[in-house]
């Protein structure tokens, strides 16, 4: 995930769905926080799933597979699912 990139973020406790981008946090910080008119969609302590997207080339395509990053406390990274 790169500074100023969109990405498409999933509220599961109220189904909220919206587009935003992506702000950069001091590193290792675990902050994800909304902003602006994003702000609104969610609360501290909501549940987000955050969804970023990739061009795959048609030689890629076959073989590519998405890669989901679960966080748990802190949102620190508790596994990497390929």
């Amino acid at each position: 995930m790169r500074e100023f990139e969109k990405i498409e973020l999933y509220n599961v406790n109220n189904g909220e769905r919206f587009s935003t981008y992506i702000i950069k946090a001091a590193r290792g910080s675990g902050a994800i926080s909304l902003n602006g008119a994003a702000a609104r969609k969610a609360h501290v302590g909501d549940l987000l799933i955050i969804c970023t997207y990739s061009p795959v080339s048609d030689t890629e395509v076959d073989n590519w597979k998405p890669r989901v990053v679960l966080l748990g406390e802190s949102n620190r990274i508790s596994a990497i699912k390929d």
